[in-house]
C-alpha cells in the first residue's frame, strides 16, 4: 500500500452547488471570503463618507475666504512695518549722517557746476577737525547778501582758526605771509581773482571760506570767517550728473 504524500491534509468535499464555504480546511473562517466581503463594504461606504451637505461646503468656503483675508491683512501689515522702518532709517541718515544738496550758482565753478547734486557727510567733523581745502556746506551767515531762498552755501575752506590770512594784488592767498598752493583753481579763476582779502587773524573756532570761482563768489571776503557751529558737513561725493560722478 502506498501513501499519498502530496498533501498532509485530508481532502475537503466540495459542495455540489459550487458555492464557497465559510470554513477553511480546518473548520476556520475562510480568509479570502472575509477579505472580499470587507472590500465590498468599503467600496460601498466610500461615496457616503466623501459626500458633504451644502451647509458643510459653504462653511468650508467661508473658512478658506477668512484664511485668505487674514493672510492678506498680515502681508499688508508686514509691508507697512518694513516701510515705516525704512522711512525712519532714511530720516535718521539724513539728519545725522548724509544729506543731498543741489548747486544753484556758479561760485564753485569749475569744481561744482550749476545743477550738480552732491552728498554731504554730516558725521565726519564730529570725529575729526575741519581741513584746509575741504569743500563744506554751511548755513547762510547773518547779513549775507545772498538770495533769501538760499538757506545753505557751499565754499572751500582756505584759512584755519588762529591763522593770519591776506592776499597779494594778483589774488595769491597768503597764510602767515606765505603763498598758499591752490591746485583746485582754474586758469580763469587765477586771471580774475576778485576782491582782495583784508589782512586779518582768523578767530578761534572760525574758518575762512572762499569759492573756487574767485571773481564770482560771495564768501568770507564779504561776510567774514564762519563759525564751525553753522557748518552742515563736508562735500564728499557728486551723484549727478552721472558723467561726472565721483569723490572729492
Amino acid at each position: 500500500m502506498v501513501a499519498d504524500v502530496s498533501s498532509p491534509f485530508p481532502a475537503v468535499p466540495v459542495p455540489k452547488n459550487g458555492a464557497l464555504t465559510d470554513r477553511g480546511p480546518h473548520g476556520g473562517a475562510d480568509v479570502e471570503g472575509t477579505v472580499g466581503e470587507l472590500g465590498e463594504r468599503e467600496i460601498v461606504q466610500m461615496p457616503s463618507e466623501l459626500s458633504s451637505t451644502p451647509e458643510e461646503g459653504a462653511g468650508a468656503s467661508r473658512e478658506a475666504g477668512g484664511t485668505r483675508r487674514r493672510n492678506t491683512r498680515r502681508w499688508v501689515l508686514e509691508w507697512l512695518a518694513v516701510l515705516l522702518v525704512a522711512l525712519g532709517v532714511a530720516a535718521a541718515v539724513r539728519a545725522f549722517v548724509v544729506q543731498t544738496f543741489y548747486i544753484p550758482s556758479g561760485s564753485m565753478e569749475p569744481t561744482l557746476m550749476i545743477g550738480d547734486r552732491i552728498l554731504v557727510d554730516k558725521l565726519s567733523y564730529h570725529l575729526h577737525g575741519v581741513g584746509r581745502g575741504d569743500i563744506v556746506v554751511f548755513s547762510r551767515p547773518p547779513g549775507e547778501p545772498a538770495s533769501p531762498e538760499l538757506k545753505d552755501l557751499v565754499k572751500r575752506v582756505i584759512g584755519l582758526p588762529g591763522e593770519r590770512i591776506s592776499s597779494e594784488p594778483n589774488g595769491t592767498v597768503l597764510i602767515s605771509r606765505k603763498p598758499l598752493s591752490e591746485p583746485w583753481l582754474s586758469a580763469s579763476a587765477r586771471s580774475d581773482p576778485g576782491p582782495p582779502i583784508r589782512p586779518q587773524v582768523i578767530p578761534p573756532g572760525e574758518y575762512f571760506v572762499m569759492g573756487d570761482n574767485r571773481g564770482n563768489s560771495q564768501d568770507s571776503r564779504y561776510f567774514g570767517p564762519i563759525s564751525r557751529s553753522i557748518m552742515v558737513g563736508r562735500v564728499f561725493f557728486r551723484i549727478w550728473p552721472i558723467a561726472h560722478m565721483g569723490f572729492f
